[in-house]
């Protein structure tokens, strides 16, 4: 993922944006075995172009170790999500591109907040967030909400409850504040109410109130969601919530709509195989939830 010891043939300089285009693509419809090729490809591309690699094409490169970051926080490779997310604020600040800074400060909270430093991640967070830069456009403004909603999910990764809401409502308040449109852009790729509604989900769960959960998850139709990648989200973060208050088949049902939306990222993630693993072991295993873990290779 980091384009270490891969040996696909190089695109050309000038097809490297139009292979970024598509490693985002691939990202939020979940193409996961097309980006794995894709991306490790492009970063080496990147790096091939050595002194030449200033203005757009080192933008390019930061762009393309934010996405890494995000892959392998997925995958749950920590260690090289911490050398991805470092790289890329190493370029975007030598790029001079606040957006694509601020979006590596979010990744590098993230793995924080992965890490059990929920403090940090707060303050990494809300540090980025206070950067007047972004508050001269509207993809700045998008990127501030995103910060602030990822604040509000340390916030309850803490068990702050209070703070938590708090923040996800002043993250809504920019939402609305954006006239209620998805505002897409390079580095966090959507920012709306609905995804401001999808990160209350999960925060609710965090702080130990799995009734909000499915509470707020109700108050959010899954198609609202600006990309496969978010829809996605929105039926594992539901799932986890289902099987913590033992709604067993109903937990089953919203994984195999996750599948349905995205199945190579359903069978890959960790996070996901777990739940499944833990539902097996568990209590009474349907033929649904046998077939399920048997794709997703989680079956003991």
């Amino acid at each position: 993922m980091l384009g270490i010891g891969q040996d696909h043939e190089l695109p050309a300089t000038e097809q490297l944006p139009v292979e970024l285009a598509r490693v985002h693509a691939d990202f939020h419809t979940c193409h996961s075995a097309s980006l794995a090729v894709r991306l490790p490809r492009l970063i080496r591309a990147g790096h091939a172009l050595g002194s030449e690699a200033e203005g757009d094409h080192l933008d390019l490169l930061g762009q393309s170790y934010l996405l890494a970051t995000r892959m392998l926080v997925k995958l749950d490779e920590q260690q090289l999500g911490w050398m991805a997310a470092d790289r890329a604020r190493q370029v975007a600040e030598a790029a001079g591109h606040p957006l694509a800074v601020a979006e590596a400060a979010r990744n590098l909270a993230v793995l924080a907040r992965r890490a059990g430093w929920e403090d940090q991640a707060l303050s990494i967070t809300l540090n980025a967030a206070d950067d007047p830069a972004l508050r001269a456009s509207r993809s700045g403004a998008a990127e501030r909400g995103l910060l602030i909603q990822s604040a509000a999910y340390s916030a309850a990764r803490g068990g702050d409850r209070e703070g938590m809401r708090e923040l996800t409502d002043e993250a809504a308040a920019i939402a609305a504040s954006l006239g209620g449109t998805t505002v897409l852009h390079d580095h966090g790729g959507g920012f709306s109410p609905a995804t401001v509604q999808l990160h209350r989900i999960s925060a609710e769960f965090s702080t130990g109130a799995p009734s909000a959960a499915p509470a707020a998850a109700r108050a959010l139709p899954p198609q609202s969601l600006p990309s496969v990648e978010r829809r996605a989200r929105y039926y594992t973060d539901v799932a986890a919530a289902l099987a913590l208050r033992g709604h067993r088949d109903e937990c089953v049902r919203s994984l195999l709509a996750a599948e349905h939306q995205a199945p190579q990222e359903t069978h890959s993630r960790p996070a996901v195989k777990s739940l499944i693993s833990g539902l097996l072991m568990s209590g009474r295993a349907t033929p649904e939830l046998r077939a399920l873990a048997a794709r997703a290779g989680a079956l003991p």
